[in-house]
């Protein structure tokens, strides 16, 4: 049988940490998983990288593996060493075997179908009389899963971009770039940081603004303007994402009039606009004065009905 070196089947040193070996398996399976790569050789090589990673991410299997030493070259004809044996614990059932998930058509070793002989020789399988499908207990997940979770990020954070520190289950900390003008739903994807080696996609959640709101592109708003404002019209200042900025009042204006501030939205090809409503906000009558003024008031528009 020939001998599979493994370290070149994933493209790593013989000194990779695990930390490289994780991350060249999730990269190789990512590009020659069957559901994705439809080239002829594509799932031959995807059970050769599930072999490789199968031996080089478990420490014991590892380390086993190199004591065969590192001059053994590919597609040489290998024999087990001379009283060859490698042993695991079962965890109560005894025997040898019994090392995690089987990859997708690994079933009983040996052949096109399963582990490769070398393998089977080394570790068990029907090749060297070792395990069935049942020893390896349990299966093994799509290794090219996207995983979906939801990001909270602020308005302004959407405005002007930012990186932010997001924590994973799994006790990962990413740093996510938020882009300028993303929109409340849509997704931020992560290449190759999702379960096996998948993406990650994180769908965008504003916060609760104390004066703004999103819809869309665009942001709402509510603005209070004294009577005489209202009646008078004029220029009051209007707070936006960007900064404080002019709106002209015409004369006559009332509550809940809507007021639009072209491109003064979350950016983007076609940037989003601020809608301003427009809330009339009545001085309370606090003094004698005050009071006599709201009744001249009265008196002179006494033929005004607001319910009208």
């Amino acid at each position: 049988m020939e001998y599979h070196d493994y370290y070149k089947v994933l493209g790593v040193s013989r000194t990779a940490t695990a930390d490289e070996i994780k991350k060249a398996y999730r990269q190789l399976a990512r590009k020659y998983h069957p559901d994705k790569n439809k080239a002829k050789d594509a799932e031959a090589k995807f059970k050769e990288i599930n072999e490789a990673n199968e031996v080089l991410s478990d420490p014991k299997k590892r380390q086993a593996y190199d004591s065969l030493g590192a001059n053994w070259k590919a597609g040489s004809q290998f024999t087990p060493p001379p009283g060859w044996e490698f042993n695991f614990s079962r965890g109560g059932r005894g025997g040898r075997g019994g090392f995690g998930g089987v990859p997708p058509g690994f079933g009983r070793g040996g052949g096109a179908g399963g582990f490769s002989d070398f393998f089977s020789s080394l570790f068990g399988g029907a090749a060297g009389g070792g395990f069935t499908a049942e020893d390896f207990g349990g299966g093994f997940s799509d290794t090219a899963q996207d995983t979906r979770a939801k990001v909270a990020i602020t308005l302004e954070d959407s405005y002007h971009g930012a990186t932010r520190t997001m924590s994973l289950s799994d006790g990962r900390q990413l740093q996510v770039r938020i882009p300028k003008g993303v929109t409340e739903g849509q997704n931020i994807r992560l290449a190759e940081q999702g379960a096996g080696g998948g993406d990650l996609l994180l769908e965008v959640e504003f916060t609760e603004h104390p004066q703004f709101r999103a819809k869309g592109r665009d942001i709402l708003a509510t603005v209070r303007i004294a009577p005489w404002e209202a009646a008078l019209g004029g220029k009051i200042p209007v707070p936006t994402l960007g900064g404080s900025v002019e709106l002209t009042l015409k004369p006559g204006a009332h509550g809940g009039q809507k007021l639009r501030l072209k491109g003064r939205g979350l950016p983007g090809t076609l940037p989003g606009d601020q809608i301003v409503t427009l809330q009339i906000a009545t001085p309370s009558a606090s003094s004698e004065d005050d009071r006599r003024f709201y009744e001249e008031m009265a008196k002179r528009f006494s033929d005004y009905n607001p319910r009208a």
